[in-house]
């Protein structure tokens, strides 16, 4: 009797856990429900000309946005379709329909996005020094859509120098300063902003920030950067909640998609959903985690080309409780590091912050192709990882250190080719 008690204790306590185990899966990311993007009506439409046309672009931004609507922009013919413009803001309401064929350029003069210290252009210590090309501030259902292009320049010469945005990124590194070059795009302490099927390429800097926002939504969005353009991250949700990034294809100069928890609080309820890597440094949570990352959701990814694949860094400076994440999924091809968790990502960080990885899943992944798999954990903290499912290419390398994993892992991969990647790789800005 005792054992038949004992017996049915344990399997209650089992069901229990696995129906809990189900309902975070189930639950894990986005709480909102989000539906394919429908574009506001218009309230003007805007031809593009010659010259600095950032006063014309702002006027209508505005303008629309007391009606609830967005500025249209169009291409006025094959060989004058730019729009070229400095810094822009975009309030509660409003935003952009970039039409098929128009570019929106971000003029490459750092007196433009200078803070007032006239130190974007050059080099410091900080790299905070210039505005960002569109801004999002305190704004409410606002967003920027249509099939058209932005182009943040990184590659053209800045005014007044013989360098490019990049080439300034790149002296920085030689000379370990940092940076002031612009950011593409920035949303902050904002609700519900909206990138659908827009294309963004040639970032100075990271091309999509968030920072405090409650609901981001990024749908069809295509970035085409090259590999070598310095600190150029895809999308990087920080200190925010309630995002999705889905269909869209991300190939850039650093992280794919950073995901961030700064001193503005911490992320949680993310939803990463059918997309496709090509270039980059992965699918990053960190190096800023100290205010916390909970439930995350990454499914239905495809990488091919990444530096790193699925990745979680941070260190004692920055560290803090990430949990709750779950990779389902997801197929890796020709990366050198297909998992990487790191608590030493500065080897030389010092501080009190120290970072924690509890209920990382990994269910339903493939990696075709052979790789360095690193669970780098602190004999202080914990990193506890759970596999499902995960099958490798034989011959992989497998490090670990204070690192619990549990689950199983096959050395038995079959295929050549991660599902879209052919299909969204073919993409022409």
């Amino acid at each position: 009797m005792n054992k038949f008690r004992s017996y049915i204790k344990n399997f209650l306590f089992f069901m229990f856990s696995f129906l809990i185990g189900t309902k975070l899966v189930m639950c894990a990311g986005d709480t909102r429900k989000v539906n394919k993007p429908v574009v506001p009506n218009s309230c003007d439409v805007l031809k593009s000309s010659n010259g600095n046309m950032t006063s014309k672009i702002q006027e209508g931004i505005n303008k629309c946005a007391k009606k609830k609507q967005v500025l249209t922009l169009e291409a006025s013919g094959v060989n004058n379709f730019h729009f070229y413009s400095g810094p822009l803001s975009i309030p509660s309401n409003g935003g952009l329909f970039i039409k098929k064929g128009a570019v929106l350029s971000a003029i490459a003069d750092p007196n433009l996005y200078d803070k007032g210290k006239h130190m974007c252009g050059k080099l410091d210590s900080s790299g905070k020094n210039c505005n960002p090309f569109i801004s999002v501030q305190s704004a409410d259902n606002s967003g920027i859509y249509g099939d058209g292009v932005i182009d943040g320049q990184g590659n053209s010469v800045m005014k007044g120098s013989n360098k490019t945005w990049w080439d300034l990124a790149s002296e920085a590194k030689e000379k370990n300063k940092s940076q002031n070059v612009p950011r593409l795009m920035e949303i902050r302490n904002s609700r519900n902003f909206t990138l659908y099927n827009i294309s963004l390429k040639n970032s100075p800097n990271f091309h999509v920030v968030t920072n405090n926002v409650d609901g981001f939504t990024a749908w069809g969005v295509k970035i085409n950067t090259p590999a070598d353009a310095r600190n150029t991250d895809g999308i990087d949700p920080g200190s925010s909640q309630n995002v999705t990034i889905t269909e869209s294809y991300i190939s850039t100069g650093d992280d794919n998609v950073a995901i961030k928890a700064g001193g503005s609080g911490k992320t949680q309820h993310v939803s990463i959903i059918n997309n496709v890597f090509g270039k980059g440094h992965g699918m990053s949570i960190g190096s800023e985690t100290y205010s916390g990352v909970n439930d995350i959701l990454i499914n239905n990814l495809s990488m091919n080309g990444t530096t790193n694949g699925l990745r979680i860094k941070s260190d004692v400076s920055n560290g803090g409780n990430v949990s709750q994440v779950h990779y389902d999924n997801v197929c890796i091809k020709d990366v050198q590091y297909p998992i990487y968790i790191d608590m030493h990502y500065n080897k030389n960080a010092v501080g009190n912050k120290v970072p924690k990885f509890t209920e990382i899943y990994f269910n339903n992944v493939r990696v075709l192709t052979l790789g360095k798999f690193v669970f780098n954990g602190l004999s202080n903290s914990k990193l506890q990882v759970s596999f499902n499912n995960v099958k490798v290419k034989k011959g992989s390398t497998w490090i670990t250190d204070h690192a619990t994993l549990s689950g199983k892992v096959t050395n038995d991969v079959t295929g050549n080719s991660c599902p879209n990647y052919n299909k969204l790789l073919n993409i022409k800005n």
